[in-house]
Protein backbone atom coordinates (compact mmCIF):
# COMPACT_ATOMS: atom_id res chain seq x y z
CA UNK A 1 0.00 0.00 0.00
CA UNK A 2 2.99 2.58 0.69
CA UNK A 3 5.68 1.13 -0.79
CA UNK A 4 6.41 -0.67 -4.16
CA UNK A 5 9.20 -3.21 -4.21
CA UNK A 6 10.56 -5.02 -7.15
CA UNK A 7 13.10 -8.28 -7.28
CA UNK A 8 15.24 -9.27 -10.38
CA UNK A 9 14.67 -12.86 -9.87
CA UNK A 10 16.58 -15.96 -12.08
CA UNK A 11 14.21 -17.34 -14.47
CA UNK A 12 12.95 -21.03 -13.11
CA UNK A 13 15.12 -23.38 -15.67
CA UNK A 14 18.41 -21.09 -15.34
CA UNK A 15 21.06 -22.74 -13.06
CA UNK A 16 21.06 -20.70 -10.07
CA UNK A 17 17.60 -21.82 -9.36
CA UNK A 18 18.45 -25.48 -9.19
CA UNK A 19 21.10 -24.86 -6.61
CA UNK A 20 18.75 -23.42 -4.44
CA UNK A 21 17.30 -25.63 -1.16
CA UNK A 22 14.68 -23.30 -0.04
CA UNK A 23 13.98 -19.19 -1.29
CA UNK A 24 15.03 -18.30 -4.58
CA UNK A 25 17.28 -14.90 -3.74
CA UNK A 26 16.88 -11.87 -5.87
CA UNK A 27 19.91 -10.34 -7.15
CA UNK A 28 18.71 -6.85 -6.69
CA UNK A 29 16.04 -4.78 -4.98
CA UNK A 30 14.65 -1.26 -5.06
CA UNK A 31 11.90 -0.02 -2.75
CA UNK A 32 10.37 3.02 -4.12
CA UNK A 33 6.85 5.20 -2.49
CA UNK A 34 3.79 3.56 -4.10
CA UNK A 35 2.30 6.30 -5.67
CA UNK A 36 5.13 9.30 -5.87
CA UNK A 37 8.37 7.29 -6.71
CA UNK A 38 10.63 8.86 -9.24
CA UNK A 39 10.57 7.97 -13.33
CA UNK A 40 14.61 8.57 -13.29
CA UNK A 41 15.06 5.90 -10.56
CA UNK A 42 12.86 3.32 -11.46
CA UNK A 43 14.46 3.23 -15.10
CA UNK A 44 18.29 2.94 -14.08
CA UNK A 45 16.84 0.07 -12.09
CA UNK A 46 15.74 -1.70 -15.06
CA UNK A 47 18.84 -0.89 -17.18
CA UNK A 48 20.56 -3.69 -16.42
CA UNK A 49 17.25 -5.89 -16.78
CA UNK A 50 17.50 -8.28 -19.78
CA UNK A 51 14.94 -7.12 -22.75
CA UNK A 52 11.77 -8.90 -22.58
CA UNK A 53 11.95 -10.22 -19.00
CA UNK A 54 8.73 -10.94 -17.62
CA UNK A 55 7.02 -8.82 -15.10
CA UNK A 56 5.06 -10.52 -12.55
CA UNK A 57 3.10 -8.17 -10.26
CA UNK A 58 1.36 -9.25 -7.11
CA UNK A 59 -0.86 -5.54 -5.90
CA UNK A 60 -2.85 -4.32 -3.38
CA UNK A 61 -3.05 -0.90 -4.13
CA UNK A 62 -5.15 -0.74 -7.82
CA UNK A 63 -3.72 2.28 -8.79
CA UNK A 64 0.02 2.41 -8.04
CA UNK A 65 -0.33 -0.91 -10.03
CA UNK A 66 -2.16 0.34 -12.83
CA UNK A 67 0.61 4.09 -12.76
CA UNK A 68 3.22 1.11 -12.80
CA UNK A 69 1.75 -1.37 -15.31
CA UNK A 70 1.43 1.74 -17.59
CA UNK A 71 5.00 3.02 -17.42
CA UNK A 72 6.72 -0.37 -17.68
CA UNK A 73 4.46 -0.30 -21.05
CA UNK A 74 6.57 -2.27 -23.57
CA UNK A 75 9.51 -3.32 -21.67
CA UNK A 76 8.45 -6.91 -21.31
CA UNK A 77 5.17 -8.93 -20.51
CA UNK A 78 3.55 -7.97 -17.73
CA UNK A 79 1.34 -10.56 -15.72
CA UNK A 80 -1.00 -8.93 -12.79
CA UNK A 81 -1.37 -12.35 -10.53
CA UNK A 82 -4.60 -13.27 -8.69
CA UNK A 83 -4.52 -16.16 -6.49
CA UNK A 84 -4.82 -18.80 -8.54
CA UNK A 85 -1.61 -18.15 -9.58
CA UNK A 86 0.00 -19.35 -6.72
CA UNK A 87 0.66 -22.61 -5.95
CA UNK A 88 -0.83 -22.63 -2.48
CA UNK A 89 -4.75 -24.07 -1.39
CA UNK A 90 -6.64 -22.03 0.65
CA UNK A 91 -9.86 -22.92 2.92
CA UNK A 92 -11.17 -19.28 3.05
CA UNK A 93 -14.50 -18.11 2.19
CA UNK A 94 -13.25 -15.63 -0.75
CA UNK A 95 -9.79 -16.76 -1.80
CA UNK A 96 -10.40 -14.12 -4.22
CA UNK A 97 -10.23 -11.42 -1.67
CA UNK A 98 -7.26 -12.20 0.10
CA UNK A 99 -4.86 -9.66 -0.38
CA UNK A 100 -2.02 -11.15 -2.68
CA UNK A 101 1.03 -10.32 -0.11
CA UNK A 102 -0.54 -12.63 2.29
CA UNK A 103 -0.85 -15.34 0.04
CA UNK A 104 2.57 -14.63 -1.46
CA UNK A 105 4.08 -14.58 1.78
CA UNK A 106 2.30 -18.02 2.63
CA UNK A 107 3.38 -19.82 -0.60
CA UNK A 108 6.96 -18.63 0.80
CA UNK A 109 6.64 -19.79 3.83
CA UNK A 110 5.73 -23.30 2.72
CA UNK A 111 8.77 -23.27 1.46
CA UNK A 112 10.97 -22.62 5.19
CA UNK A 113 8.33 -24.04 7.44
CA UNK A 114 9.22 -27.50 8.47
CA UNK A 115 7.30 -30.25 6.76
CA UNK A 116 5.03 -31.77 9.72
CA UNK A 117 4.94 -28.20 11.51
CA UNK A 118 2.04 -25.44 10.64
CA UNK A 119 3.65 -22.06 9.69
CA UNK A 120 2.49 -18.41 10.94
CA UNK A 121 3.37 -15.41 8.84
CA UNK A 122 3.76 -12.03 10.19
CA UNK A 123 3.88 -8.85 7.90
CA UNK A 124 4.68 -5.47 9.49
CA UNK A 125 3.49 -2.57 6.99
CA UNK A 126 1.02 -0.33 6.52
CA UNK A 127 -1.17 -3.08 8.27
CA UNK A 128 -0.30 -5.77 9.97
CA UNK A 129 -1.28 -9.32 9.05
CA UNK A 130 -0.86 -12.59 11.09
CA UNK A 131 -1.86 -15.88 8.56
CA UNK A 132 -1.94 -19.47 9.35
CA UNK A 133 -0.60 -22.13 7.12
CA UNK A 134 -1.55 -25.70 8.13
CA UNK A 135 1.20 -28.88 8.32
CA UNK A 136 -0.68 -29.65 4.68
CA UNK A 137 0.48 -26.19 3.00
CA UNK A 138 -2.61 -24.88 3.42
CA UNK A 139 -3.67 -20.99 3.57
CA UNK A 140 -6.00 -21.31 6.71
CA UNK A 141 -6.95 -17.01 7.06
CA UNK A 142 -5.59 -15.05 9.96
CA UNK A 143 -6.05 -11.03 11.03
CA UNK A 144 -5.65 -8.36 9.99
CA UNK A 145 -5.16 -4.66 11.99
CA UNK A 146 -3.89 -1.56 11.47
CA UNK A 147 -0.10 -1.06 11.27
CA UNK A 148 1.70 1.57 13.20
CA UNK A 149 1.46 4.59 10.82
CA UNK A 150 -2.09 3.94 10.34
CA UNK A 151 -3.04 3.65 13.64
CA UNK A 152 -0.82 6.92 14.34
CA UNK A 153 -3.06 8.69 11.60
CA UNK A 154 -6.49 7.25 12.98
CA UNK A 155 -5.65 8.84 16.52
CA UNK A 156 -5.01 12.32 15.24
CA UNK A 157 -7.88 12.70 12.29
CA UNK A 158 -10.62 11.37 14.91
CA UNK A 159 -9.36 12.96 17.97
CA UNK A 160 -9.56 16.63 18.72
CA UNK A 161 -6.30 17.53 20.39
CA UNK A 162 -3.69 14.56 19.85
CA UNK A 163 -0.98 15.11 17.63
CA UNK A 164 0.04 13.33 14.81
CA UNK A 165 3.42 11.27 15.80
CA UNK A 166 5.72 10.74 12.68
CA UNK A 167 6.68 7.38 12.74
CA UNK A 168 10.15 6.04 10.87
CA UNK A 169 10.54 2.58 10.02
CA UNK A 170 13.56 2.23 11.98
CA UNK A 171 11.52 2.29 15.20
CA UNK A 172 13.24 1.89 18.97
CA UNK A 173 11.21 0.17 21.60
CA UNK A 174 10.00 3.07 23.92
CA UNK A 175 9.94 3.29 27.34
CA UNK A 176 5.63 1.81 28.27
CA UNK A 177 5.92 5.19 30.38
CA UNK A 178 5.17 8.42 28.05
CA UNK A 179 6.27 11.56 29.79
CA UNK A 180 4.40 13.47 26.92
CA UNK A 181 1.65 13.45 24.83
CA UNK A 182 3.65 12.23 21.70
CA UNK A 183 5.75 10.01 23.33
CA UNK A 184 2.49 8.42 25.17
CA UNK A 185 0.99 7.72 21.71
CA UNK A 186 4.60 6.26 20.53
CA UNK A 187 4.32 4.02 23.67
CA UNK A 188 1.07 2.66 22.79
CA UNK A 189 1.40 2.28 19.19
CA UNK A 190 4.24 0.50 18.98
CA UNK A 191 3.17 -1.97 22.49
CA UNK A 192 0.13 -2.38 21.26
CA UNK A 193 1.48 -3.91 17.93
CA UNK A 194 3.91 -5.93 19.83
CA UNK A 195 1.36 -6.78 22.66
CA UNK A 196 -1.61 -7.91 19.13
CA UNK A 197 1.11 -9.64 17.05
CA UNK A 198 2.48 -12.07 20.35
CA UNK A 199 -1.00 -12.82 21.02
CA UNK A 200 -2.36 -13.44 17.73
CA UNK A 201 0.41 -16.22 17.69
CA UNK A 202 -0.33 -17.41 20.77
CA UNK A 203 -4.00 -18.11 19.48
CA UNK A 204 -2.53 -19.10 16.02
CA UNK A 205 -0.29 -21.86 17.57
CA UNK A 206 -2.92 -23.15 19.89
CA UNK A 207 -3.97 -26.25 17.92
CA UNK A 208 -0.14 -27.05 17.77
CA UNK A 209 1.26 -25.82 21.19
CA UNK A 210 1.37 -28.74 23.02
CA UNK A 211 2.77 -31.11 20.85
CA UNK A 212 6.39 -31.65 18.75
CA UNK A 213 4.91 -29.88 15.93
CA UNK A 214 4.71 -26.14 17.32
CA UNK A 215 4.35 -23.61 14.32
CA UNK A 216 7.13 -22.01 12.74
CA UNK A 217 6.31 -18.28 12.51
CA UNK A 218 8.41 -15.94 10.11
CA UNK A 219 8.59 -12.31 9.52
CA UNK A 220 8.45 -9.61 7.28
CA UNK A 221 7.39 -6.23 6.51
CA UNK A 222 9.26 -2.92 6.37
CA UNK A 223 8.23 -2.07 9.90
CA UNK A 224 9.16 -6.10 10.95
CA UNK A 225 13.18 -5.17 12.20
CA UNK A 226 11.50 -2.70 14.81
CA UNK A 227 9.43 -5.62 16.51
CA UNK A 228 11.74 -8.52 15.56
CA UNK A 229 13.52 -8.17 19.55
CA UNK A 230 10.48 -8.21 21.23
CA UNK A 231 9.34 -11.62 19.45
CA UNK A 232 10.06 -15.50 20.24
CA UNK A 233 13.75 -15.60 19.68
CA UNK A 234 12.62 -18.66 17.68
CA UNK A 235 10.37 -16.34 15.10
CA UNK A 236 12.65 -15.92 12.07
CA UNK A 237 12.62 -12.62 10.18
CA UNK A 238 12.98 -13.29 6.32
CA UNK A 239 13.65 -9.71 4.43
CA UNK A 240 11.98 -10.52 1.25
CA UNK A 241 9.16 -13.46 2.02
CA UNK A 242 6.28 -11.72 0.08
CA UNK A 243 8.51 -10.99 -3.05
CA UNK A 244 10.08 -14.03 -2.96
CA UNK A 245 6.69 -15.55 -2.93
CA UNK A 246 5.45 -13.78 -6.04
CA UNK A 247 8.59 -15.13 -7.48
CA UNK A 248 7.24 -18.69 -7.04
CA UNK A 249 4.22 -18.03 -8.89
CA UNK A 250 3.14 -20.83 -10.94
CA UNK A 251 5.19 -20.77 -14.76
Amino acid sequence: NSRIKLGLFAAPNEPDRGKETKLPKPSRVISLPAMDWEEAALKQWLADVPKGSPFWIGSVNRPAATRLIDWIGQTGPIRNLAHTDLPIRTTVDRPEHVGIDRLAGAVAANRLREPARPGIVVHVGSAITVNLVDATGTFCGGAILPGLEMSARALHEFTDMLPLVPLEESLTAPSAVGTSTPAAIYSGLYWGAVGAIRQLITQLSAPSASSANKADVFLTGGAAPAVADQLDPAVRYVEHLVLTGIALAKP
